[in-house]
């Protein structure tokens, strides 16, 4: 519950509209639906305002203008995960969209970039890859740095390296009261603790100081049977998973592919199985492992030596925004009754993707350094992904996912990860044990609950 301002919100807007200048859209503005369009567009996020900075400055400026006008703040870089913020009403919310803020500074000596709070994987493995290294990025580039790191992050290298969210030596935060501050190990330690895993509930992050990866190249791929092979790869694949080392991180997928035209012929309107992943391995101990799956004679297989920076392309995730409702469970194990349970899920032809994703290794040991999310409890991640075409297909897309990632709860954890929730889940399984802290601090750093997130850290109980 906000503690802001009662002033009318015409009045508001004009306080608004006079400080940080013609970068703030609002409703009634010709470029307001365009900039208030979330990354998901099955999202009708509707806030008060779009603010656009184009430096950390102005960030500033915005920050201490909305809190003058007794409104809210929200930042948002690309908007994938736009259903838990949209869910939080945004009636007196000013968005924040770092889209400007783009760019990255490579430090190879160190093996660090610094990189600004709109950054998009995409511009960090371009800036890192002339000096032969990478980053613990997710399965697309185009999805925002700062909004998956400090939500924790889960990639192909999680169970070699552990979660992303790990890799953020720094941050320099917009806080409630207007002050563009740095949080390290060094300095304002407490705030740099929550920012870990609390993301924007504490602040509007304009640059982050991440570690780097020493992989100029990686051995990745992707395995394709039809779909009728699923009972056989998903058994193969859960037996494969048990046995692999933690230099291997691997998603099994079931896709119900529409037909459309920007589809390869042999895709279209196809229901496949997919195994891709990464194996951090010589070519020949990869080749190795991959045996006992490469034994069910695929119909693709792309596995073999690629750049680090095409690692992206591998998971097929859609290069357009795109309508989407997910959902997701950790599970502890996968015994044969879970993978028929899986395999009869997977059928339901109102999803578009039924993912399992292997975890554990490095990925469920929390670190040593660990801000406020540092691991995710549970060996794999079910993962649901129904799209709704119009908007009146929407409840029918959240029963499809919802009732895929069901089938599996007898199998489910308490845990969750925050960087899969969109919408329609209780955070606080996300936020662990750190829960109570985090509401302390939120209370310590946002007393008047500025700023909402997608994964809001709730104010500290009465």
């Amino acid at each position: 519950m906000s503690s802001l301002s009662q002033t009318p919100l015409d009045e508001r807007a004009e306080k608004l509209r006079d400080a940080p200048g013609s970068r703030v859209v609002f409703a009634d503005d010709a470029a307001y639906d365009v900039a208030r369009m979330p990354w998901n567009v099955a999202v009708d996020q509707r806030p008060f305002a779009v603010a656009t900075p184009e430096s950390a400055e102005e960030a500033v400026e915005i920050v201490r203008a909305a809190t003058a006008a007794g409104l809210r703040l929200a930042p948002q870089s690309t908007g994938h995960a736009a259903a838990g913020l949209a869910e939080s009403g945004l009636d007196d919310v000013v968005l924040v969209r770092l889209s400007a803020l783009r760019g990255v500074t490579v430090h190879p000596d160190t093996r660090t970039a610094i990189v600004l709070g709109g950054s998009h994987w995409n511009d960090v493995l371009a800036a890192a890859a002339p000096h032969g290294l990478t980053a613990l990025h997710g399965s697309a580039g185009d999805v925002s740095v700062a909004g998956y790191s400090l939500n924790g992050g889960v990639s192909f290298y999680a169970r070699a390296y552990g979660l992303g969210v790990n890799a953020v030596r720094a941050v320099q935060i917009v806080t409630a009261d207007g002050s563009l501050v740095r949080a390290s190990a060094r300095e304002n330690t407490d705030l740099f603790w929550a920012v870990r895993g609390g993301a924007g509930s504490f602040g509007i992050v304009v640059s982050l100081e991440i570690d780097l990866l020493p992989h100029a190249d990686v051995f990745a791929g992707m395995l394709l049977w039809d779909a009728s092979f699923t009972p056989a790869v998903s058994r193969a694949w859960v037996a494969w998973t048990a046995s692999v080392p933690e230099s291997v991180t691997s998603t099994l997928r079931v896709l119900h592919l529409p037909p459309l035209p920007e589809l390869p012929p042999f895709l279209s309107g196809r229901s496949v199985v997919v195994v891709d992943g990464a194996i951090l391995e010589s070519d020949a101990r990869a080749e190795e492992l991959l045996r006992p799956l490469r034994d069910l004679a695929p119909e693709i297989d792309t596995f073999g030596r690629i750049p680090s920076a095409a690692l992206v392309h591998v998971h097929m995730d859609p290069p357009q925004p795109t309508p989407a409702v997910t959902r997701h469970r950790m599970l502890t194990s996968l015994p044969q009754q879970a993978v028929a349970a899986f395999v009869a899920a997977s059928e339901d032809p109102g999803l578009f993707v039924a993912e399992l994703r292997h975890l554990g290794g490095a990925a469920a040991r929390p670190a040593a350094d660990a801000g406020a999310v540092s691991a995710v409890a549970g060996d794999y991640i079910v993962h649901g992904i129904a799209v709704p075409p119009v908007p009146e297909a929407g409840p029918a897309a959240v029963a499809a996912a919802t009732a895929f990632v069901d089938a599996l709860e007898p199998w489910a954890g308490k845990g969750l990860a925050l960087t899969f929730l969109d919408g329609g889940a209780d955070r606080a399984p996300g936020f662990g044990a750190s829960i109570e802290r985090l509401r302390a601090l939120k209370a310590e750093w946002d007393p008047r609950n500025v700023f909402a997130a997608a994964n809001p850290v709730p104010m500290a109980r009465d």
